[in-house]
């Protein structure tokens, strides 16, 4: 049978939405990178998956474009609760990385409440103990944070001179990230305003991260350098981002769909192993 999916951006991070919330569905990483192919699929960062939640109006399920399955996207969270709620209302999602809320914030923007911050190295995590605050890296003193995923913040003088195809993958799989890291490089261009780049775990050079806009705040408010809330300009828009007294993070956005359409079994149902073994 063919299988409807909705396509959704935020900021031009996009995402291929699958509801399973009245039928499972299994995937496994070969089909999520079928999916994800720009060339041969449908395209997209990340492939999320809404299914029925116990804890919540609904649990999503977030796999990187690489097929491996990540606990929290922010842009992701906005777009599935924007389709959920339908114009209107407030929504709580449930994810691996926790429970986050999601309320209508008008003119097809989205708040969205993803949580606590964490900077304890075994939070992070982190494969040894370590001054969150400042790790010697190869491209310089890094801010770890993790907002249910995990984060290395570089602050640099021109965000745009940094080369992050060529250290961005060398960061990400740096022994000391036992789970990968995503890898931002901000520059602060004034107490509320940031400039931002990420090279995202799974996806690579991405043009919006919700998750690390949220961590760059974090990062720079426990170095000194913003205020708890800040505009952070990525390369497909801004989002505004609060770091509360409370600990919680809150991200606002937009989330639009781009368009809808249904996935041919053979796109999403797994080759025979042999099979796959000739074309590898």
């Amino acid at each position: 049978m063919v299988l409807p999916f909705t396509k959704m951006h935020g900021l031009g991070n996009d995402f291929v939405v699958l509801d399973a919330r009245a039928r499972p569905l299994a995937l496994t990483a070969h089909a999520v990178r079928a999916i994800a192919d720009r060339c041969t699929g449908v395209g997209c960062d990340q492939l999320i998956v809404i299914e029925p939640s116990r804890a919540a109006d609904a649990f999503m399920r977030v796999y990187n474009a690489d097929g491996g399955e990540v606990g929290a996207c922010g842009n992701g969270a906005r777009c599935v609760a924007a389709l959920l709620m339908a114009g209107g209302g407030s929504i709580s999602l449930e994810t691996l990385a926790g429970t986050l809320h999601a309320e209508d914030a008008a003119a097809g923007m989205v708040r969205v409440d993803l949580g606590p911050a964490r900077f304890g190295w075994r939070d992070i995590p982190l494969a040894r103990e370590a001054d969150t605050l400042r790790i010697e890296m190869s491209l310089g003193d890094a801010v770890a944070v993790s907002v249910g995923n995990p984060h290395a913040v570089f602050f640099v003088d021109d965000a745009a001179a940094i080369d992050l195809a060529d250290c961005g993958p060398r960061i990400e799989n740096d022994a000391l990230f036992p789970e990968r890291a995503n890898v931002s490089v901000a520059q602060v261009m004034g107490p509320s305003t940031i400039r931002l780049r990420v090279w995202e775990r799974g996806a690579g050079l991405t043009r919006a991260c919700g998750t690390a806009a949220c961590a760059t705040v974090v990062a720079g408010v426990r170095r000194g350098l913003c205020a708890r809330a800040a505009e952070v300009r990525l390369d497909g828009g801004a989002l505004d981002i609060e770091w509360r007294e409370d600990n919680h993070v809150v991200m606002t956005g937009p989330a639009a769909t781009s368009f809808r359409g249904t996935l041919d079994p053979a796109l999403y149902q797994d080759l025979p192993a042999d099979r796959e073994r000739g074309a590898a």
